[in-house]
């Protein structure tokens, strides 16, 4: 069959189809053809054990999943535990779209009430703000607060969750600036922006901005949906804020939940040693009274040490004397960011000490499966300091939750850290506590 030709310029006719099936050939010849480059073959990635199972794979690769957020850097750093953070959020136009599923906009607000709740969980004397930007105005849900059940409910109002128009970058940072300019020395002020347009419509200029957020010592960081914008970057650099752009659902929850930690205090802002606080006492009156945070009759309520107002809830600041008000269970899970527990290593099957878990006790496997090398993870993870090994769910259970080794405790090894902290720190005594953390 003569297939369809084409003239050159010296008159000479070539045949296309021809040609066309010879670059097929070669794309072919060069690992596949154009059109199934776009399509990942997970199932190429899965490789069988030596039985032809698959469940030994599945789980190393489920394992390593689990450990992946808790791998971070565990240096004794300064780091300030009393923080200010406003969350801003883009409900622009560009949030309708689709390439995170169900859609940027929903996937962000189900990440942010998440974000919240975990937020006051591990910096439960910190305080949380949210702004949203839509429309070319910066709107201000929330004020700077202690109380998590307020942002959740700005968060799943219907009306606080329509999007239209286009974001303006500058307003939403100049609206968190004038409120973290009055934050005391002693205390973090961050930016966190979830942003998911490659535009902002600023009535001024954006740099200005950045010199005074630079000047009063904000620290912004991004989590871009779509593509890294320049503006976006040389304002993270400049603030010593962290830039990333998701790559998918869960690349987009651990941007966000890295801002969780507290981070490290800079060297070039003046800070305090000490900050004056106060450890409130409950009180149970059998007659409703007055509190002067929301000035309705309540029963229940805490008594400020210095005043003797009655309060809501804890922790706040009061708000006749200003005094900072918290109590010891809130001090106390705050204080774990100072002193991180040490990543525990992987074990493998020829450094095995233990047929059972330090912690919960569960079985391990006594024999490498056929055709794992002893080389080969063993499913078990030691703490460098005590030695004890733990199965991966109690490794996630002592990093995220416990805070503290428990092989350490029941062997007094964290004896020397409990002295270093006594000599780097004062202790709290009546309502001074000290402030930042021990710089290593």
């Amino acid at each position: 069959m003569s297939g369809r030709k084409a003239k050159k310029d010296d008159d000479e006719y070539v045949d296309i189809d021809d040609a066309t099936d010879t670059h097929e050939n070669e794309d072919a010849q060069q690992g596949g053809y154009s059109w199934e480059e776009e399509y990942k073959r997970s199932w190429d990635v899965l490789q069988e054990d030596a039985e032809g199972r698959l469940s030994s794979v599945v789980a190393h690769l489920q394992q390593q999943m689990k450990r992946r957020r808790l791998l971070r850097d565990t240096a004794t750093v300064q780091r300030g535990i009393i923080r200010h953070l406003f969350l801003v959020i883009d409900l622009s136009e560009a949030m309708n779209e689709k390439d995170l599923r169900p859609s940027r906009l929903e996937l962000t607000l189900t990440y942010a009430r998440q974000f919240v709740t975990e937020y006051f969980d591990q910096n439960p004397i910190s305080q949380l703000g949210i702004i949203v930007i839509r429309d070319g105005v910066a709107e201000r849900l929330t004020d700077l607060s202690g109380n998590p059940t307020d942002h959740l409910r700005a968060l799943k109002n219907k009306r606080n969750q329509e999007t239209s128009g286009e974001p303006s970058l500058q307003n939403a940072l100049d609206m968190a600036c004038a409120s973290l300019v009055n934050v005391p020395s002693h205390g973090s002020r961050e930016v966190l922006v979830v942003y998911g347009s490659l535009t902002t419509c600023d009535p001024g200029d954006i740099y200005d901005t950045i010199a005074q957020l630079k000047k009063e010592h904000v620290r912004v960081s991004f989590v871009g949906l779509a593509a890294e914008i320049q503006v976006c970057r040389t304002l993270c650099k400049e603030t010593n804020g962290s830039y990333g752009v998701v790559l998918n659902e869960a690349h987009f929850k651990d941007l966000l939940f890295e801002a969780i930690p507290p981070p490290a205090v800079t060297q070039t802002r003046n800070t305090s040693n000490l900050v004056m606080m106060g450890f409130p006492t409950k009180s149970n009156d059998l007659h409703p009274s007055f509190c002067v945070c929301h000035s309705k009759l309540t029963v229940g309520g805490y008594i400020c040490p210095r005043c003797s107002s009655k309060i809501c809830e804890l922790p706040t600041d009061c708000d006749v004397c200003g005094l900072t008000l918290v109590s010891s269970p809130h001090l106390a899970r705050s204080y774990h960011h100072l002193f991180p527990v040490d990543n525990f290593i992987e074990v493998p099957w020829s450094g095995i000490n233990s047929l059972h878990c330090f912690a919960c006790q569960t079985a391990f496997d006594s024999s490498p499966p056929p055709g794992a090398g002893l080389e080969s993870n063993s499913g078990r993870y030691s703490c460098p300091r005590c030695h004890n090994q733990f199965c991966v769910d109690c490794d996630i259970f002592v990093h995220e939750v416990l805070h503290n080794c428990p092989g350490c405790w029941a062997a007094g090894s964290n004896i020397s850290t409990v002295q270093i902290h006594s000599k780097k720190q004062p202790a709290i005594q009546n309502d001074v506590m000290p402030m930042q953390g021990v710089t290593s």
